[in-house]
């Protein structure tokens, strides 16, 4: 292996901080906790008039909702997109969570036999890293930058240094 083709080697300034980790973990572990929360007060309210499905929606809906102002204060600061476009990444991003949870709940519910609650808490142990992942590389990216870039400048990937690239205008 030379030195074009071996992978640029990873500085501990560009990795996440143990601060970056734990705002994630208390954000994710918060987001956890609020939808599971909030489909479990609806599937109660509801009993079976309301198909746990849509129940699975509306709870990601609220949450999503909730939990943003987080991610995008503390766990992502200084992220390179408006709070709108932000919010509607973080929606994309989240898209595919819930899209797990439609896919493997009927799977674990009607075919498993698993309680809808304890489904759910599978599937969201299961999308934990996934979410991370999708929020760090894509959701609140610096515009202008890949995850190589980032990765070859030594700034991290999770924004939490400001771009110290861009020069003064005079």
């Amino acid at each position: 292996m030379n030195a074009l083709t071996r992978p640029p080697a990873v500085t501990p300034a560009a990795r996440p901080g143990t601060r970056h980790r734990l705002a994630y973990l208390a954000g994710g572990g918060a987001t956890a906790v609020i939808y599971y929360g909030i489909l479990a007060v609806a599937l109660s309210a509801t009993g079976e008039r309301v198909p746990y499905l849509a129940l699975v929606v509306a709870s990601h809906l609220v949450t999503v909702v909730i939990v943003y102002p987080w991610y995008r204060l503390v766990v992502f600061p200084g992220a390179g997109h408006g709070w709108v476009a932000g919010y509607l990444r973080f929606y994309a991003a989240g898209l595919s969570i819930l899209t797990a949870s439609l896919v493997g709940l009927p799977i674990l519910v009607e075919l498993a036999g698993l309680p809808v609650l304890a489904a759910q808490a599978l599937i969201i142990t299961m999308t934990f890293s996934l979410s991370y992942a999708l929020h760090r590389a894509w959701t609140f990216r610096r515009r202008g930058s890949s995850p190589q870039g980032r990765e070859r400048s030594g700034n991290p990937p999770h924004n939490l240094r400001p771009n110290r690239s861009a020069a003064k205008v005079r």
